[in-house]
């Protein structure tokens, strides 16, 4: 999901950043093969218990003679996974949408450190790229085949979680706000309202990960590690530097999530109507959505890096009387005497790259395991009850 941390960039020596290369390669690995060893516990877990028994008796017993007479001529009903139990649906959405979340920013996570350095309006001579994969080439090339994945452990641990309230949010939300403004059908407002609310309970969550993880996405980044990271960043700059750059990324994420949901939400109902759960479906809609929402929102974005990193050489450009770049019209003003009207989009080839992968992923795998707990759910309900009646 598009959320960026608040990055104070330090110039190191030529010298400095080949004698780190290797510690930041090996701290990268580090981060990924521990990562993968957690992920693989989790999955074991998950599998062997799909779902915990949150339903009380008297909704199991609800829900199976509403489906009773729907089920009563064959054996093989399926659930309907946009309507499950209370209590249920939403431990499903928040497992279902942890897991979508680390996925989604894992594989997506070498071609995220690419679009951060790339909208760099002044970048390093050494930090200068063609595309997208001329810039993965040169920073394996120049400085390891980790470097793309400093960061990652913690971008996990905190995309669980805030993704578990962005989508559970959603889901509630969407639903009651429908219900409210257009009762017994899909409304886009209440699709864009929900997405914002979501917004802004994954922020909270994700934003002090984010900070830790872009501070190590930048080129010559100084920390050794992700625990080096933070005992800098609250050593020298306190708790609130983990949630300096919160309203400004609220200002940037709000208006994305709100486009992203409301055409996920059109596209869905061109292309599965009836709601079922269908991999093609999802993953298409997701894909046109996190395009279509990433091209409009490029200049935020553009002016988030720029507000979250303080370019030196941006900064340099400024008035002696200027020594940072404060607020959002500040940002658009520099962003345009420095770029003109192209600087706005530096960086959107890499945005659109990463998004369309990026909310494809996400919408499938929570999709998926929605759908997978709710027929766990619902064979474990099912056979308890033929098991009474027997």
């Amino acid at each position: 999901m598009e959320a960026d941390g608040f990055v104070r960039r330090r110039r190191m020596t030529a010298e400095g950043a080949g004698s780190d290369a290797g510690v930041a390669g090996a701290s990268a690995g580090a981060e990924v093969r521990w990562l993968g060893g957690r992920f693989w516990g989790v999955s074991e877990s998950i599998v062997g218990s799909l779902s915990p028994r949150i339903a009380s008796e008297a909704e199991v017993q609800t829900v199976d003679l509403i489906r009773s007479g729907q089920c009563a001529e064959t054996e093989d009903c399926e659930p309907d996974y946009e309507g499950l139990p209370q209590g249920a649906s939403t431990s499903t959405h928040m497992l279902a949408g942890a897991v979508a979340g680390i996925m989604e920013h894992c594989l997506m996570f070498p071609i995220d450190c690419v679009k951060t350095r790339m909208q760099s309006l002044q970048p390093d001579p050494a930090a200068r790229y063609r595309n997208v994969m001329d810039a993965l080439r040169r920073i394996i090339a120049t400085e390891g085949a980790w470097r793309p994945m400093r960061g990652l452990s913690v971008t996990a641990v905190g995309a669980g979680p805030a993704h578990a309230l962005y989508f559970a949010s959603y889901e509630k939300l969407k639903k009651t706000l429908s219900d409210v403004i257009h009762p017994g059908a899909n409304s886009h407002l209440a699709n864009g309202a929900a997405g914002c609310v979501a917004t802004v309970l994954h922020d909270a969550a994700m934003n002090p990960a984010e900070v830790v993880k872009q501070r190590m996405q930048m080129y010559n980044s100084p920390y050794r590690g992700v625990l080096d990271c933070i005992r800098a960043i609250w050593h020298k700059e306190g708790a609130a530097a983990f949630y300096r750059s919160y309203t400004t990324q609220l200002t940037m994420n709000v208006p994305f999530q709100a486009l992203h949901f409301m055409t996920y939400e059109y596209l869905q109902e061109l292309l599965n109507p009836h709601r079922q759960y269908n991999p093609s479906s999802h993953m298409l809609s997701g894909a046109l959505a996190g395009a279509i929402a990433a091209a409009a929102t490029t200049p935020l974005d553009v002016c988030k890096t720029l507000l979250n990193t303080q370019e030196s050489l941006a900064l340099s450009s400024l008035s002696s009387s200027q020594r940072r770049i404060s607020g959002l019209a500040h940002a658009f003003r520099t962003v345009y005497r420095l770029g003109g009207l192209r600087g706005f989009f530096k960086g959107v080839q890499a945005r659109i790259i990463y998004q369309m992968p990026s909310t494809a992923i996400s919408w499938s795998v929570y999709e998926f395991f929605k759908y997978g707990l709710t027929k766990h759910q619902h064979d474990k309900r099912r056979a308890q009850h033929m098991e009474a009646e027997i």
